[in-house]
């Protein structure tokens, strides 16, 4: 019974984190390379397995949209990512060292976000980062992402769970859904992890100084 349990979680993470098989069918585009304004906040924006730089669900006054090897999560797809992001924001702030950037990822995406504020807050400041639905999430509340059991299986940086965020502000939405809370339950996926975030993929519904935790509706402080 345990063993058909371990297999069924697994199979859910490396189902469709987030985005339909007909979405991944699409192929995977190179990252959009325009370059953007130095007006405002700089919105970079990460998609789940199987998305696209031009098909990732993310909605609003966005910047730009990352390109990653997303087929499959893992931890060298969230290296790729996590790479790409890197490049990008890095890039952006040489030519506006001034702009805000704001960053948002949902679920293998939020992985690579996570990633990267873990990796780069003590070398990079006047950052803030939405988190939808992320494996890596710490609890409580709830439980953590289901990425900390397979640790063996994906790999780093993919694998395990924290909060080391350091001094960025951030905002994570985890809804009733067993890829950023064990505790949800297996049989809450796919239903819920593609259905419960809609409102949330809009960026501007996000400030740039958020620091919060929304769990199942409701507030928390972190």
């Amino acid at each position: 019974m345990r063993a058909s349990r371990i297999r069924a979680a697994l199979a859910g993470l490396l189902l469709t984190v987030g985005v339909s098989a007909a979405q991944g069918a699409t192929a995977q585009g190179a990252t959009a390379q325009a370059a953007a304004s130095c007006d405002g906040t700089y919105t970079i924006v990460v998609g789940g397995t199987w998305s696209t730089w031009d098909n990732d669900r993310f909605t609003g006054n966005i910047q730009q949209h990352v390109g990653y090897s997303s087929q499959v999560p893992s931890g060298p797809s969230v290296r790729s990512g996590v790479n790409e992001l890197n490049r990008l924001v890095r890039d952006q702030r040489a030519a506006c060292p001034d702009q805000h950037v704001k960053m948002g990822g949902y679920s293998l995406g939020a992985a690579v976000v996570h990633v990267w504020i873990s990796e780069n807050w003590r070398s990079f400041g006047n950052v803030n980062a939405v988190l939808l639905a992320d494996p890596k999430r710490q609890g409580g509340p709830g439980t953590n992402g289901s990425a900390a059991p397979f640790g063996g299986i994906i790999g780093p940086p993919l694998s395990g769970s924290d909060r080391d965020f350091g001094n960025v502000p951030v905002k994570s939405i985890c809804y009733w859904d067993y890829i950023c809370d064990e505790s949800a339950g297996i049989w809450t996926y796919p239903k819920n992890h593609n259905d419960n975030y809609w409102p949330d993929f809009n960026m501007d519904h996000h400030n740039d100084d958020a620091n919060e935790q929304w769990y199942n509706g409701a507030w928390y402080p972190w």
